[in-house]
């Protein structure tokens, strides 16, 4: 128990000095950053026409995000067939860079991803974060595009934040 008490104080304290937060997978709040190189397939990626989005956006994917405008992220994501997805992006290995949610397919060209991290402030979680992200999937499968909204709250639950943004991927993988 002294060690929750303890805990608290200190996030409190962090969150009252105001600090910024790094959002664990991603936070669009930290400006333009030098991005990963950009990764293309080598060799042929399968045509998927006679699919749709839902089976299209299976498989392991390079991600570019913007927001205000600008690039500040890169990221692999692994879209997977039960419905779940993870991701791991170019942001600092001690904030946080893996996150996790669901997706479900909303049309024949178009999915839905409802993802979550968590923000942390000098290393201790100070909040979290939730994007909801709407991408249409190219015919052939192997790229998307998508608006999303990240909303970032604090420990509370209480809104501190709405960032939109876009994403642009490329298929790397099966």
């Amino acid at each position: 128990m002294k060690k929750l008490l303890t805990g608290t104080a200190v996030l409190a304290a962090l969150m009252l000095t105001g600090l910024s937060a790094r959002a664990s997978c991603s936070d669009p709040r930290a400006g333009a950053q030098q991005l990963t190189p950009s990764i293309t397939h080598q060799g042929p990626m399968s045509s998927h026409f006679d699919r749709n989005a839902g089976e299209n956006i299976v498989g392991t994917w390079h991600v570019v995000y913007t927001a205000f405008g600008a690039p500040f992220a890169a990221a692999f994501i692994q879209w997977n067939s039960d419905g779940n997805e993870w991701e791991n992006i170019s942001q600092p290995t001690l904030g946080g860079n893996i996150c996790m949610g669901s997706w479900k397919a909303v049309d024949k060209t178009h999915v839905f991803r409802n993802h979550f991290g968590w923000l942390f402030t000098n290393g201790i979680v100070s909040g979290y974060f939730n994007e909801t992200e709407t991408d249409e999937v190219a015919r052939d499968g192997n790229s998307y595009s998508g608006l999303n909204e990240t909303t970032i709250f604090d420990m509370s639950g209480n809104i501190l934040q709405k960032i939109p943004g876009t994403s642009a991927a490329t298929k790397i993988g099966p």
